[in-house]
């Protein structure tokens, strides 16, 4: 653990020597600042919307997980008997905490995003909704449908796996696409890196050569090009996420049922990640511009 303390107090420290080999400004910095800045900005994104979706499918799995409901179509004049008949098969079936028929205003509530407010639901043939809550053990599905079935043809069960699955799998491929869009702008960010590097490199050309004639070797003149282009990547990308975050912060929140882009934050200790994308940055600056810089000054004669 000491021995990486003094090499990273090392790197961090100013060599004035070595660091005239690197331009201070020019476009060469900007490049890799503004480079990291971008990137990082959209790491923050990227990584909020794999929390976002995440959570969403947690949500509604969860909610899906523990409740079913089973649909009653029969003519009005059997429709109440079928339900009588339901409730009898539910208050005799193990796994299920209670069971209870949904009054007319809670199905109006249910149409009403495809059908608007005001839909006479007393008048028209609806079926009859029963919602069920499972209990700890759960219940048996496929024998709950096969007692409906003789006691109540009209009814049918719909245990919600349905929805479940797609949920399951949705979030699943929002988490796989946010990977791999952390991937891509951290290969983005090592090659806008990689050519700032080799253009301060062919820039100094004349100033490398003078230094091995005097005896500086290649590792020297490369640790100037890693640390001054790992500190600009950092600092970037630190104002960068810093940006981001404030970004994501200023997002109205609404309710869970709004919408999926009100939920697109960060929460507890999901913040810590944001904060790591500099050092990230600073890894990804490092491994690139020591790769670039060595492979620059073994061409430089």
């Amino acid at each position: 653990m000491k021995r990486y303390l003094v090499l990273a107090r090392a790197f961090l420290a100013s060599d004035l020597q070595s660091d005239r080999v690197v331009p201070p400004s020019g476009f060469t910095a900007r490049l890799t600042v503004f480079a990291a800045a971008a990137m990082a900005f959209l790491a923050v994104f990227a990584l909020a919307l794999s929390f976002a979706a995440g959570r969403l499918s947690d949500r509604w799995s969860d909610a899906l997980a523990q409740s079913a409901t089973i649909r009653v179509s029969a003519p009005q004049d059997q429709i109440d008997r079928q339900v009588t008949a339901v409730m009898g098969v539910l208050e005799t079936t193990p796994g299920i905490a209670s069971a209870r028929q949904l009054p007319p205003e809670e199905t109006q509530a249910l149409l009403a995003p495809w059908f608007g407010p005001d839909l006479p639901v007393e008048t028209l043939p609806i079926p009859a909704l029963i919602e069920l809550v499972e209990g700890g053990g759960g219940f048996d599905a496929e024998g709950l449908r096969l007692r409906l079935q003789a006691e109540a043809p009209g009814a049918v069960l719909d245990d919600h796996d349905r929805w479940r699955r797609p949920l399951v799998a949705a979030a699943g491929r929002m988490k796989l696409l946010a990977t791999g869009s952390l991937l891509l702008i951290g290969a983005a960010m090592a090659a806008m890196i990689t050519l700032a590097a080799q253009a301060a490199l062919a820039a100094n050309g004349q100033v490398i050569r003078v230094l091995r004639l005097v005896g500086a070797r290649d590792v020297y003149i490369a640790r100037a090009f890693v640390r001054r282009f790992t500190l600009r990547a950092a600092g970037g990308a630190a104002v960068g996420a810093a940006l981001a975050m404030i970004a994501v912060a200023l997002i109205p929140a609404g309710d869970d049922g709004e919408g999926f882009l009100t939920g697109l934050s960060f929460e507890g200790g999901e913040w810590i990640w944001p904060l790591l994308l500099p050092l990230m940055a600073a890894g990804v600056a490092f491994a690139a511009t020591r790769a670039a810089a060595l492979r620059a000054l073994k061409g430089l004669m």
